[in-house]
């Protein structure tokens, strides 16, 4: 298994494919989301992310709160391709959630108001720094990751059915577990378009 970063960051994929298995303990996976918690940077080291891990019945819980929210909206003779989706996360082994805490966003605001605009960006870029930084160190455990975005249709459930505060807003939901099947294959554009180099 790659330990050094850059191969860290060439190892990162999206699997879609995963089981309800884990080689390593619950305690290491909190240890590990710990770090990234701990260590991802933030603008004016405001620490506005919030995290919940869910695991065993927890886990399963959520990915039936998205289930079912989607049953709402997707027409019963096209749900089967949504229902195979859903169920390939919930198969996992447990969820990560991802949340900014506004009163966090809102006093940085109050205190600052010259970068009052600034601050929603900001924090959404950190978020997206720590979905990474979590994301890569999941699959340095062996687990296979991928980022799912259901927030709009789930969040007010996920805060009744885990007393989460109303100032945290939900980002994202990252569904984890031993990998059954390979990642599709990454192409690339040239990055002679992506990057420009002045001496």
């Amino acid at each position: 298994m790659p330990k050094d970063f850059q191969s860290a960051i060439k190892n990162r994929r999206s699997y879609y494919g995963i089981s309800n298995e884990s080689k390593v303990s619950n305690q290491r996976i909190q240890e590990v989301i710990e770090e990234a918690v701990m260590h991802t940077p933030s603008a004016f080291n405001s620490q506005s992310a919030r995290v919940m891990v869910l695991f065993g019945e927890h886990h399963k819980k959520l990915w039936n709160i998205v289930m079912e929210a989607l049953r709402k909206i997707v027409p019963a003779d096209k749900f089967k391709p949504t229902e195979d989706k859903v169920n390939s996360f919930a198969n996992g082994y447990g969820t990560v959630l991802f949340f900014e805490d506004n009163s966090v966003i809102s006093g940085l605001q109050e205190q600052y108001p010259i970068y009052k605009d600034n601050f929603p960006i900001w924090s959404q870029q950190s978020s997206g720094m720590l979905q990474y930084v979590t994301w890569t160190s999941l699959e340095l455990e062996g687990f296979g990751v991928s980022l799912q975005h259901y927030n709009q249709l789930i969040e007010n459930e996920v805060k009744k059915q885990w007393s989460i505060s109303t100032e945290w807003g939900l980002i994202c939901q990252m569904p984890f577990g031993l990998p059954t099947s390979e990642p599709d294959t990454k192409t690339y554009q040239p990055l002679c378009d992506r990057l420009k180099v002045f001496e």
